[in-house]
Order: C-alpha cells, then structure tokens, then sequence
C-alpha cells in the first residue's frame, strides 16, 4: 500500500489550480495510498480519468440497455423476446468473465492497455449496432443486436476490471469519490441534453436514423475516451496473482472466506440489486402514458439524465466522507420510493398526472440508483489495497452477474402480479438492504480519520 504523503501546490500550474479548486485541495495536496511516484501526476491523471470516464459513461447511456435499445427493437419489428434478453446480456455479460480475465491482467505491471482495449472493442460494436439498426428488421435485427451487445458487454468488463486498479494507482484515496461524481454529474448533464432534444423531436419520418446515429457517436466517444485514456501516468503495479487462469480465479474466490469486510460487502451489493433491477419496470409504467416513441423515451432520459446532473456530485463528495453511509442513505430512498410507487399505483390517478407523478418517481429510483453505484463503487476501491483490489472486483463482479441472471426470475413475476406490486417489493428489498448496510466496516479516509 502507498503510504500517505502531502506536496506542494505549484502556483504556475495551470492544470493543479484547477484540481485544487475541483477537490477542494488549498496549500498541500492529498496522496494517500497510491505510489509516491505517482503524486505529482495526480492533476493529470485526475483529469485524464475524469475525461475517459465521462465520454464512457455518456457512450453507455447512448447505447442504454434499459432504454435505447428496447425501443430500437421495437423500432425495427423484432420480437419481444429479445427485448428481454438485453439487460441479462448487457449486465452479466459485463460482469462474469471478470474473475478468469483478471488473473490474466494481473500479469501486466501497467492495467491501462486493457482499458483502451475494452474501449476500442466498444467502438467497434456499436458501430455495428448502428449498421444493423438502418439495415435489418424483424428476428434478424434482434439476433445481430444481441449478438453485438454480446461482444459490446464483454469488452465493457474489460474496463471495468482494469479501471478501479488505474483508479487506485494514480488517484489518491478520499478524492476518487469527487473524481466519480464529477464524471457521473457531467454525464447526467448531457444525458439531459439528449432528452431534451428527443423530446423536442416528437414524431419524426425515421426513428432507425435517429437510433443509428445514436450508437454511432457512441461508439466516437469510446474511441475519444481511449486517447484520452491513454495520456494516463500509470506506475508499474503488483503482478502476483498472474498465473493459471483456473487457479488464480479458485485463490481469489478464497476471499469470501478470508474477508469478512469483504464478505458482508458482498451480501450487501447482492440485495442492492433489487435498485439495479426496479427501472425497467418503471419504464413499463411510463410506458402506458406517453405519446409517442420518441417524446416517451425523451422524457425518461431526462428524468435519468436530471438524476445523475444533480445528486452524482453531492454523492461523490459524501463518499469521501462515508461511502458505507451514502450505500444506507441511497438504499433507503430506492426503498421508499418503491414502496411509493406501489401506493400510487393503488389511488386510481390516471392520464397526465400519472405520468408526471411517475416520471417524479423514476428521478428519484434513478437518484437512489446513482448514489447505490458511486457508492458501492468507492466503497469497493477504499476497502481493498494494491495488492488485492483487482481480485476482489473480479469476484466481486463474477458474482454479482450469476445473481443478476438470477434476477431475472423478476420478469416472471410481472406476468403473475402487476408491474406496481413489482416495483413495491424491489422496494421492500432495497429498504432491508439499506438496514443491512449499516452493519458494514468504515473505510472511507475523512470518516476513519
């Protein structure tokens, strides 16, 4: 582990005045558990994370699995059994190879070639996606989607498992909260943006067009993010754990029973899957009340984009503080607010003002969901060291994408009950886990000091 340090500030540096205003730094700058070399990078590799993380995220509400693409395979007439395949895709596709690909990362003192990787793989599908959505219809679009979304998933868990070790490496402790805030407050910003200009589009003569050129940039912002990505100062790191694939995998799974922080962690991210499955059921509820394709999915990409805008920075500097208390916090308003949704659903309000009192309450779950992540996230990040931190995301995510497939059971349930009644017991859900959570060791820097 780095040891923690404190510099000086040079006054002509341009970009460090910037990071201290950004981070709230004054006269000494915080370098706390990265490499002492890497101290006086960190306004550079702040910045450069911060850019490269925020041309992702922006590339994946783009290429959203929860709202894009449902309503691109409507769009072009496939079935609706693909249009259920795509959030299992999307997230276990991303999660689960992590535990064999991260023995083999390990083996590479620097992390950040496989972050450019992902991305450039990511471009690279999605541009498929876009040629596919202006050419196919029918069955055919929704296999070659899916098969895409197959290949984009995967490359997308190849940066998430190289990207948390870079995090660690080059961004000290108790600013990683503020660089994810930043990054997931922007995003929200143009998220907004985007809604805003699809709601101003209404009906247009060819929503495929409209789709197509969404992926399009999207897959020009990952391959943005990869230059920018590269500009990184990353110090050569720990190469243990680079052996047999099968091997390695089985050693780190030993944390389960070695770590209790680590094991209650893990207990606690698996109930807070009840957040992370409760918006497309809200998207179903919405549904019912919009106008038209476009205008609908404007008005829910606003309500996400607003979400992330506003409460992304406010989470970010608190998980600086308590990641553990923004988990609890997060957890519980996804809780209430599903409990909420179920007892609108029973007053009998019908027409615009369900809609608007259902948009309210998708901001909110989207406003729960972002701290859940962020603060998970650091969470994760402080609780681990150099030596261990790309293991435990490894499992972390391994696991967490069986029991996302898991999950899945959920959708049976909508077709036994209704989707209100859904929603309610996701909240229920999120409000136990928010109780759990207060059960977990503090790790955050401002809170243990």
């Amino acid at each position: 582990m780095g040891r923690d340090t404190t510099y000086r500030t040079a006054p002509d540096n341009t970009l460090g005045q910037l990071y201290d205003f950004v981070t709230g730094d004054e006269d000494a700058r915080v370098c706390r558990d990265i490499p002492p070399e890497s101290c006086n990078d960190q306004p550079r590799n702040f910045f450069a994370y911060l850019g490269a993380n925020l041309l992702s995220k922006i590339a994946d509400e783009l290429s959203s699995a929860k709202l894009i693409l449902p309503w691109l395979l409507g769009a072009l007439g496939a079935p609706a059994v693909f249009v259920g395949l795509l959030v299992p895709v999307r997230e276990s596709g991303v999660l689960l190879p992590q535990l064999m690909v991260a023995a083999y990362i390990r083996r590479m003192p620097q992390r950040k070639p496989v972050w450019i990787l992902g991305a450039l793989l990511s471009a690279g599908a999605l541009g498929a996606m876009a040629v596919a959505a202006l050419m196919l219809t029918g069955a055919a679009a929704g296999w070659i989607i899916v098969g895409l979304l197959v290949v984009f998933s995967l490359a997308r868990g190849l940066c998430s498992v190289s990207a948390k070790d870079v995090l660690g490496k080059t961004v000290s402790k108790s600013r990683r909260g503020r660089l994810m805030g930043w990054s997931a407050g922007i995003a929200g910003a143009a998220t907004l943006a985007l809604g805003l200009a699809l709601g101003v589009l209404g009906d247009v003569e060819s929503e495929r067009l409209v789709y197509a050129l969404l992926l399009a940039t999207g897959g020009g912002l990952f391959l943005l993010g990869a230059l920018v990505f590269a500009s990184i100062r990353e110090q050569p790191g720990a190469t243990a754990g680079g052996g047999n694939a099968l091997t390695e995998a089985l050693a780190s799974l030993n944390l389960l029973r070695t770590d209790a922080d680590f094991r209650r962690y893990l207990f606690a991210r698996i109930g807070l899957l009840s957040l992370a499955l409760a918006p497309p059921f809200y998207v179903l509820l919405l549904q019912q009340s919009s106008d038209t394709a476009l205008s609908g999915l404007g008005l829910l990409i606003i309500a996400s984009g607003l979400a992330g805008a506003v409460s992304a920075p406010i989470w970010g500097r608190l998980s600086d503080r308590s990641a553990r208390l923004v988990i609890v916090l997060a957890a519980a308003l996804g809780g209430i607010t599903g409990v909420g949704t179920w007892i609108v659903a029973q007053t009998g309000v019908e027409g615009v003002a369900l809609s608007w009192l259902l948009a309210g309450l998708f901001l909110s779950v989207n406003i729960a969901h972002a701290g859940v992540r962020l603060g998970r996230k650091v969470y994760l990040v402080d609780l681990a060291d150099t030596d261990n931190r790309a293991a435990m995301v490894a499992v972390s995510n391994t696991i967490i994408g069986l029991a996302m497939l898991l999950g899945g059971v959920i959708g049976v349930l909508a077709d036994l009950y209704d989707t209100a009644t859904v929603i309610g017991a996701l909240g229920l859900g999120a409000l136990a886990v928010s109780a759990y959570a207060l059960r977990l060791r503090e790790v955050s820097a401002d809170a243990a000091d």
